[in-house]
Formats: structure tokens, C-alpha cells, sequence
């Protein structure tokens, strides 16, 4: 669906969530990680950044809210299953990183406040 076919509800919160992303990307390289992919899958889901720092590679699921609270309770169990289908999809196509420790990571954004980065935020069933 082009943009203009989108309802500017669903324009908005798609430029929130860009905007999320790369406040996550920030916050994350102020750590010392760095990004190896953003938004890999399509259809029917994706993982909002692929990071990595030393020995890690972190799948970060990105929540903004405006709460901290509403942000972490918005990863699901449906949510993770279908991370981790996208896990396995991206593990598949880069295999060097089987060789890593591998972790689901996320970040929480609300406004006013600093983001929240939790990693290893659930177990990753592979």
C-alpha cells in the first residue's frame, strides 16, 4: 500500500517508530554497539535492529509508549515466537554468527524519559 493510501493515524505512528529506531540506534552505539541490520523480515513481522558488540549479537525489539510500563508489556509471547521465526531466518543466512552468543534484547522509549535498554529480555527459543 502506497502512503498516501495509509490513514495519517498509520502515517504517524510509522514515523514514531522510525523515529524509536534510530533513538534506540543512538542509545545503543553510545554503548558500544553497532548496527549490522535494521528492520529485517517484511511481511507478517520483523526485528527492529540486529546489533552487535563484542562476542553478542543482540535482536532488539524497539517499544515506544507513553509509558516505560505499556512499553514492556507490549512483547507478547505472540510477539516472541515471531521473533524468533525471524531469528532463525536471519541465522540461516548469516551462520557465522551461530558462533556467537545470541540474545533478544530490547529497548523501551517513552517521552521524557531516558530509553530503557534490557538485554536478554526473554529467552530465545531456537
Amino acid at each position: 500500500m502506497s502512503e498516501a493510501g495509509r490513514s495519517k493515524r498509520a502515517r504517524r505512528s510509522g514515523a514514531s517508530g522510525r523515529r524509536s529506531e534510530w533513538l534506540a540506534i543512538l542509545w545503543l552505539s553510545a554503548k558500544g554497539y553497532r548496527l549490522l541490520a535494521r528492520r529485517f523480515g517484511g511481511k507478517g513481522g520483523e526485528i527492529d535492529l540486529i546489533m552487535t558488540r563484542g562476542r553478542t549479537v543482540a535482536f532488539v525489539e524497539v517499544k515506544a509508549r507513553g509509558r516505560i510500563e505499556d512499553a514492556m508489556a507490549a512483547i507478547t509471547p505472540a510477539k516472541r515466537r515471531l521473533i524468533e521465526a525471524r531469528v532463525r531466518q536471519w541465522l540461516a543466512r548469516n551462520a557465522w554468527a551461530m558462533e556467537h552468543h545470541l540474545r533478544a534484547d530490547a529497548v523501551f522509549i517513552a517521552p521524557w524519559r531516558a530509553p530503557r535498554h534490557m538485554p536478554a529480555v526473554f529467552d530465545l527459543v531456537l
